[in-house]
């Protein structure tokens, strides 16, 4: 009986998760930042055949390794 309005209503738990400490949340970012800068630096010492396997060109990680490190395309 998922139509009626007690079965949706009894089915649905929300739980709040409390947010993570500030200074979490700050290392957190540092962290991700020094990953990133760190995948960026390997990207650039990649041969011209690695990155044809994994199709990049030498253009794309010229440009990926000049974007700063705090720069996050998966908003993370």
């Amino acid at each position: 009986m998922k139509g009626q309005l007690g079965f949706v209503s009894m089915s649905c738990h929300f739980h709040k998760v409390p947010a993570a400490p500030l200074w979490r949340r700050v290392l957190q970012r540092v962290l991700r930042w020094r990953e990133l800068a760190r995948q960026r630096r390997l990207l650039a010492t990649m041969s011209d055949e690695a990155l044809k396997d994994i199709g990049l060109s030498r253009a794309d990680v010229q440009e990926e390794s000049e974007r700063p490190f705090w720069m996050d395309n998966m908003g993370r």
